[in-house]
């Protein structure tokens, strides 16, 4: 007699379903990149981890945007959210007419503008040879320079001495003492050497037996290998020149040619009146702003540019800053 398979019965083939699914389910979830030693990821953990960065984000976002609410707010506005606006209302650009009409503000824009494109040109020039010439072991004098280098990062001059130099060599009142002061950075020159260490040395030999010179090496082979760690340092001195104000304080007694930063302090945090900026008080029946969105306009100027750049090089820092801090 022939047994009759059950119909209840369930076939090998689906048995193992269940499991296979859920097998893909984390497959799926996994991604790419994920080491093998790492545990698939959890619901519960990527709910967390989403909701934390959301809380991050907010954090971060949330002054910025009642700075420049408030900024583009009428004085009515203002004077209902009794201070810095959160709900939006009325919209006008009275503010920035009145900072960008000419006056202290306009001009410090301008300074800070040349002093980061100048000074950001030159550091990183100075730098990427600098960093050069101590990457070749066999360089002259490149041993006591480096150790000269790793001085200053530990010990300083102090104010006194570093604004004796200043004076000495004719700079008060310079555009030139705002960058030649702070010119080059040992941090920024290490990340540089330690990069320009890791690449193949057989590539410069083969350079150097082609009749390439050190010139023709530096600009033609290593410069185009380091566009990360080489972006990577031109921010990190771009932003540099653009939020100091320490030296312009120190050496800049004329207030036409104060950049931007030194603005924002006095005027903003210190509440002084600056001459020619265009910032009293106007009688709220005249459309007019008064001091609060003004002072929100001059720092949301203050801190446009480097959010506008921070994006298009902020993917080079994994592999510019931490490459170059750890290799060789």
């Amino acid at each position: 007699m022939t047994a009759t398979p059950s119909r209840l019965a369930t076939p090998p083939a689906l048995a193992g379903a269940p499991r296979e699914n859920s097998q893909l389910r984390r497959r799926r979830r996994r991604s790419k990149h994920r080491p093998v030693w790492e545990e698939d990821p959890t619901v519960a953990g990527q709910t967390a981890k989403a909701v934390t960065l959301a809380v991050i984000v907010l954090v971060v976002l949330f002054p910025l945007y009642t700075i420049v609410l408030t900024s583009v707010s009428t004085q009515q506005t203002i004077t209902e959210a009794g201070g810095l606006v959160v709900v939006p209302g009325e919209v006008t650009l009275a503010a920035y007419q009145q900072i960008l009409a000419g006056g202290i503000v306009t001009r410090a824009a301008l300074v800070s503008i040349g002093v980061t494109a100048v000074g950001t040109v030159l550091s990183t020039t100075i730098s990427v040879m600098c960093a050069y010439g101590l990457s070749r072991p066999h360089s002259f004098g490149h041993r006591p320079i480096l150790f000269v280098l790793l001085v200053t990062m530990f010990f300083g001059a102090g104010i006194i001495p570093s604004y004796l130099v200043v004076s000495n060599l004719g700079l008060i009142n310079s555009y030139w003492s705002l960058i030649l002061p702070t010119a080059v950075s040992a941090f920024n020159v290490l990340i540089l050497r330690n990069f320009f260490m890791g690449i193949d040395q057989g590539i410069l030999d083969a350079a150097r037996i082609d009749g390439a010179s050190e010139w023709r090496i530096l600009g033609a082979i290593v410069l185009p290998m380091s566009k990360a760690v080489t972006a990577v340092v031109a921010l990190f001195y771009g932003v540099g020149y653009w939020n100091a104000f320490f030296n312009a304080m120190l050496y800049i007694n004329d207030n036409t040619r104060w950049p931007l930063q030194l603005v924002l302090r006095s005027y903003v945090l210190q509440g002084q009146t600056l001459p020619g900026s265009g910032t009293g008080q106007v009688d709220v029946a005249t459309g007019a702003v008064t001091g609060l969105p003004v002072k929100m306009a001059v720092m949301v100027l203050a801190v446009l540019p480097v959010l506008a750049v921070y994006p298009f090089v902020q993917r080079h820092f994994t592999k510019g800053v931490i490459f170059g801090a750890i290799k060789g």
